[in-house]
């Protein structure tokens, strides 16, 4: 286990400041996607999802974005459960664009 995941419950504040820090990657699409998964659901990441998360920080850029969009599984050590429990909700989050004044609900025709 990822000496820098909480050992309770949920990983705690400080492991998963660490996680964010460490998905600040180079290719910006990684680095949108796993920022906005940890923005939902960070609080509730359990410290071995917290470490599946580590362990696919661990791989090059090309490496992780072939993962998140499905053009290969997981294999050898990372062909774990959690990992592919992780790796499947990161595949879920949506990337929406932000909601600006001009395209709001309120105000459609700005």
């Amino acid at each position: 286990m990822d000496p820098c995941i909480g050992r309770a419950d949920r990983a705690d504040a400080e492991a998963l400041r660490r996680l964010r820090w460490r998905a600040r990657r180079g290719l910006l699409e990684n680095d949108l996607l796993i920022g906005r998964f940890l923005d939902q659901q960070g609080d509730a990441l359990k410290p071995a999802d917290a470490d599946a998360l580590a362990r696919l920080l661990d791989l090059s850029e090309a490496e992780l974005f072939d993962l998140l969009l499905g053009h290969w599984q997981p294999a050898g050590a990372l062909d774990s459960q959690p990992v592919r429990d992780v790796l499947l909700r990161l595949q879920a989050v949506r990337l929406e664009p932000a909601r600006t004044p001009c395209t709001s609900p309120r105000n459609p025709g700005a």
